[in-house]
């Protein structure tokens, strides 16, 4: 487990600088969504639920960098959506990485094969690949034969060019520990470059019972965690205690906010309540008290990354055991 050099420095000099600069929010993690439309209608996925009615909807590639610059953070992550349906893509993806920020591409994996030549490896470029099983519970999930060997085939032509990938795999109620160790050993074999975990988050638009409440969260995380000195996980070690239930973390929404064609999504990548025109209207003016465990709801059984990921990083300084399991996380492969 741990980061490329080349990460592990950059957001070591961020956190630095915004903690020089006695900011108390800032952001970590861009979550661009240049497009909502999918060739996928995946079981758990709440978005093109959320905006099936402006699906057609796209950000331009100006738009796109004018909201990474708004935003600030070291890393963009671009999903949808799925981006390889975008036209300018790669454009999008060359113009962020020539900024010295880390690009997260997300994608499903089917267009991913024949659109590699659109993209040349780089140590800011991430191939981001979502699998959330082996074949016949992927493509379940997916809903539709075939998805998982079609991602399998573009992850081992991706690694063979050089490119690094990424693995995001989400834990769902009817996930099976024995199935997801399966899963990892073939994607350590491949190698791939690290594996994300986080737990499904209950989308209000997504009605099939999938999802796993706080307590058995923690309880389908405890053997996913037991797996750490064997799979090349990508999450810190801090936040892997925490969806192991070894840890208690506070929700930080700001650090990974969200643009899409309708603005700045309020408060996370998440939960709607509503979209801002800029990134200086999301963060003064939401109510972050509003959120989080024990403030609204819809939050109550929320240890997604997006929210949790970051106050892990907060989490170091609290104490000298905290700081040096990030350092050997982080900088220690």
């Amino acid at each position: 487990m741990g980061f490329p050099r080349e990460l592990s420095v950059a957001l070591s000099g961020y956190l630095l600088k915004n903690k020089l600069l006695g900011k108390k929010r800032f952001p970590l993690v861009l979550m661009l969504e240049p497009l909502f439309r999918c060739n996928l209608h995946c079981a758990g996925c709440g978005r093109i639920r959320e905006y099936q009615d402006i699906l057609d909807k796209t950000l331009s590639l100006e738009e796109c960098l004018t909201s990474v610059q708004e935003a600030g953070a070291p890393i963009v992550s671009i999903t949808g959506g799925e981006p390889l349906l975008h036209p300018e893509i790669d454009q999008i993806v060359k113009r962020i990485i020539q900024q010295k920020r880390f690009v997260n591409l997300c994608t499903n994996g089917l267009l991913l094969e024949n659109s590699l030549d659109r993209f040349q490896p780089d140590p800011h470029f991430f191939l981001v690949l979502h699998l959330d099983g082996m074949a016949e519970t992927h493509d379940k999930i997916a809903g539709r034969k075939g998805v998982f060997e079609k991602a399998i085939s573009a992850i081992r032509s991706a690694r063979k060019r050089g490119f690094q990938v990424l693995i995001n795999t989400t834990i769902y109620r009817q996930s099976s520990v024995e199935e997801i160790r399966k899963l990892f050993t073939l994607l350590a074999g491949i190698p791939v470059t690290g594996i994300m975990v986080a737990p499904a988050f209950s989308y209000e638009a997504v009605k099939e019972d999938c999802f796993l409440s706080r307590r058995e969260m923690t309880q389908a995380f405890l053997p996913v965690y037991e797996m750490r000195k064997e799979v090349p996980f990508f999450n810190t070690p801090l936040y892997l205690e925490f969806l192991a239930g070894r840890l208690e973390l506070q929700c930080t929404p700001w650090s990974t906010p969200t643009r899409n064609p309708k603005g700045w999504k309020m408060p996370c990548y998440l939960i709607t309540d509503g979209h801002f025109p800029t990134f200086k209207d999301l963060m003064e003016r939401t109510d972050w008290s509003k959120y989080g465990v024990g403030n609204d709801p819809r939050c109550a059984n929320c240890m997604v990354h997006c929210g949790f990921e970051a106050s892990a990083l907060s989490a170091m300084k609290a104490s000298l055991p905290n700081l040096w399991k990030t350092i050997r996380g982080i900088y220690f492969k």
